[in-house]
C-alpha cells in the first residue's frame, strides 16, 4: 500500500481532473439535499470551497433552511479542532495562513449537529483521506463525545478509491454527497 504522502498526491491531481469535469457540481448535490435527512433548525457546518474542490456552499444553505443556522470552521490551534462560528452580518470572513477563508475568533460560537467535510478521496467503508493535518478527524472525534453529529463528506463521484489509507485517528463518515448521489455507510 502506498504512503498516504502519495495517495494525497495522486488523489489531488484526480480531484482537478473532475472539478474541470463537473463545473455545476455545487447545483447538481442539492437535488439530494432531501434524502440527507437533516432535522429543520439544525446548525449545519459548512466550508469554504477551495478551487478545485467540491463546493458544499448551497447545500448547506439547503439543509439549513428557514430555522437552521450555517457555522463555519476556524483553526484555532494546530493539534486541536476546528472550532465553529456563526457569521456576523456586515462582516466579512478573515483569510487563514492556510489561504482559506474562515470566521474571526469573536464571532459568535457554534456546535453543528451536521457536518459537511471535503477530503481528497473517500473509499466504500466510509473512511476519508484528508490533507494531513488531522483537523477533521479531531473535530469529528470531539463533536462525538458530546452528542450526535452527522458527518458528511462531499465529493466528486470520481474521488472513490478503493481503499483509502487509513490508522488509528480517522473518523469514518456517515454518508457522501456526490453529483450522483448519496453514498451511506455502516
Amino acid at each position: 500500500m502506498i504512503s498516504k504522502r502519495q495517495f494525497r498526491i495522486k488523489a489531488r491531481e484526480q480531484r482537478l481532473a473532475l472539478a474541470r469535469d463537473v463545473p455545476d457540481f455545487a447545483s447538481l448535490i442539492v437535488a439530494f439535499a432531501p434524502t440527507l435527512e437533516v432535522p429543520d433548525g439544525a446548525c449545519v457546518g459548512s466550508y469554504f470551497a477551495l478551487p478545485d474542490e467540491a463546493d458544499a456552499g448551497p447545500l448547506a444553505v439547503v439543509l439549513a433552511g428557514n430555522s437552521g443556522k450555517i457555522s463555519y470552521p476556524r483553526v484555532a490551534a494546530k493539534a486541536s479542532p476546528l472550532e465553529f462560528h456563526l457569521p456576523v452580518a456586515g462582516e466579512a470572513m478573515i483569510r487563514s495562513a492556510f489561504g482559506v477563508l474562515e470566521p474571526r475568533a469573536d464571532w459568535p460560537r457554534a456546535r453543528p449537529s451536521v457536518l459537511l467535510v471535503p477530503l481528497l478521496a473517500f473509499d466504500a467503508k466510509g473512511y476519508r483521506l484528508g490533507y494531513g493535518g488531522g483537523f477533521y478527524d479531531r473535530t469529528l472525534a470531539a463533536l462525538r463525545t458530546r452528542g450526535q453529529v452527522t458527518a458528511i463528506g462531499v465529493a466528486f463521484a470520481g474521488q472513490l478509491v478503493g481503499q483509502v489509507p487509513t490508522d488509528a485517528n480517522d473518523q469514518k463518515l456517515d454518508m457522501v454527497v456526490t453529483e450522483l448521489g448519496v453514498r451511506r455507510f455502516g
